[in-house]
């Protein structure tokens, strides 16, 4: 019946306007005609790369991608090349695949690349550029990330004297015991990594670390995985944005903004408590930090805490979610891959023993380290970043307009051939040079984006991932529960590209 009525009020509402304006139908559809023709020649006369096939009126090229678009647009280039052009909905996306072309565009000529494109729903959930993640390019942006990267690292981003190492070991000896409870049954590691990860970002960002049973801490790490899925869901909302208005369409919008305003209502009250109790001359977390900028405005002109609000946002987007499934890929290829993992347990036996892995031992497990870079080259978490053109420009021969979305594929430069033979077979060993120590920066691996635009959070991220990583395969050995199908590693697609949900079990090594 409500479609019925929404139909009239349509048909009404065209009848009205030709009344108005005295179209008749058929000068209407000419009128129609002309508009789209005109609209099309004008867009195949600029010089973009070319389309690949498969584009239809209205959705583009949305059909052709399909539910793996990492995948179809890495195959598209082997047609079309390192940069072609996809259509969605009614917008020209330029994107670049391979090493030499995401390179010259994030790194070499980075500030031309560096802005965010205004996607509504990412937009709407980060705050409408009021963060750092989705800020447009410019002064605030940058006054924001480099404020943000001082204070992080003031509290501990970084390695020697006033690190946040004790903290993260700490935490993974928490993690340990948590999962030391199941006595190798089958179970989804999944929450307990998902908790472990956030209460490192918030020992810094609001000075707390909550138990793994509370239950505000259970319903943030909740929030902030179903912020992820529904934002994935609801990507047709962002090329259609008047589809936020059609119901069951856009109930993944108003689940993802829901979760999204659970997670503000907590920071909004920590913000709250800081300000009550902040000690001008010994700030302690971050919140504290941003409290006393907004005071005195020295580093950040015109900081509010609003904006302080949705910046603690992208830490916890940010900070939890993509290190989360990085370790998660890690353990699900240590499980499909026993004889890799045998071989880290016996690096970390040999040089680490019975101790807490710390820090001090990376550089003494290349191994270690080579398996953490090989998880983060086969499963990039950020397959795909968009970005958008600050200045008109031109990528090989192609111009292309100041305010166009580019789409980098970073799956693409991380399972190119070229550079990575045999790409999808699991090998620590590209890591290694003749004499076995760690190639750090390899070609073609950039998997925390790079340039301007490059993860506030990466040394954190590496410091993190090194110490979970390391302090459970010293502890277990991960096995696939017996009977059960092999896991897959296609990975699902959204926001970010994560493992299908998957069970293990965790055995503990004798000491």
């Amino acid at each position: 019946m409500a479609v019925i009525l929404v139909v009239g009020w349509i048909a009404e509402s065209v009848r009205e306007i030709f009344q108005i304006s005295g179209l008749t139908l058929q000068s209407f559809l000419v009128f129609c005609t002309a508009f789209f023709l005109a609209c099309f020649l004008l867009k195949r006369r600029r010089n973009l790369p070319p389309y690949p096939t498969g584009r239809v009126p209205v959705l583009g090229h949305l059909l052709a991608l399909g539910p793996a678009p990492h995948l179809k647009l890495t195959a598209w280039r082997r047609q079309y090349g390192d940069v072609f052009t996809v259509n969605l909905g009614m917008e020209d996306v330029v994107v670049l695949n391979g090493y030499a072309a995401v390179k010259d565009a994030l790194v070499d000529r980075s500030e031309l690349f560096a802005c965010r494109p205004p996607i509504y729903l990412p937009q709407a959930v980060l705050g409408n550029g009021k963060d750092i993640v989705g800020a447009p390019w410019g002064p605030e942006f940058r006054q924001r990330k480099r404020f943000a990267t001082a204070v992080l690292k003031n509290l501990g981003m970084k390695v020697g004297t006033g690190s946040i190492e004790e903290k993260i070991r700490e935490e993974a000896s928490c993690l340990r015991n948590r999962i030391a409870d199941y006595n190798g049954e089958p179970y989804d590691i999944t929450h307990d990594i998902s908790l472990a990860v956030a209460n490192v970002i918030c020992s810094m960002l609001m000075g707390k670390r909550y138990d793994y049973g509370d239950e505000t801490f259970r319903e943030l790490s909740e929030a902030v995985a179903t912020v992820f899925t529904e934002l994935g869901a609801g990507q047709i909302i962002s090329v259609f944005p008047f589809l936020r208005f059609v119901p069951v369409v856009n109930r993944p919008g108003i689940n993802a903004l829901k979760a999204s305003f659970k997670i503000q209502n907590v920071i909004k009250e920590e913000i709250s408590r800081h300000r009550e109790n902040l000690d001008r001359e010994n700030p302690r977390d971050f919140l504290d930090f941003c409290l006393l900028e907004v005071e005195k405005q020295e580093k950040v002109e015109g900081l509010t805490e609003e904006h302080v609000l949705y910046v603690a946002l992208d830490l916890f987007f940010g900070g939890i979610h993509t290190t989360t499934n990085t370790l998660l890929w890690g353990l699900l290829y240590m499980t499909l891959n026993p004889d890799i993992q045998n071989k880290v347990q016996q690096e970390l036996d040999a040089v680490v023993g019975e101790s807490l892995p710390a820090l001090s031992h990376r550089s003494q497990l290349p191994y270690v380290n080579a398996c953490l870079l090989e998880v983060m080259r086969i499963r990039p978490v950020a397959s795909l970043v968009n970005h958008t053109t600050t200045e008109t420009d031109k990528v090989r021969e192609y111009d292309i307009p100041k305010g166009t979305q580019v789409m980098m594929n970073m799956y693409s430069l991380h399972m190119d051939p070229a550079y990575w033979p045999d790409p999808d077979r699991f090998d620590p060993g590209r890591f290694l040079d003749a004499e076995g120590n760690v190639i750090n920066k390899p070609e073609s691996f950039m998997p925390f984006s790079g340039g301007r635009r490059v993860c506030l959070g990466e040394q954190l991220a590496r410091m993190e991932l090194f110490l979970f990583f390391s302090a459970l395969l010293q502890s277990f050995t991960f096995r696939t529960p017996e009977g059960a199908p092999r896991p897959t590693t296609d990975g699902a697609f959204g926001i970010s590209l994560t493992p299908h949900p998957f069970k293990l079990c965790a055995h503990a090594i004798p000491r």
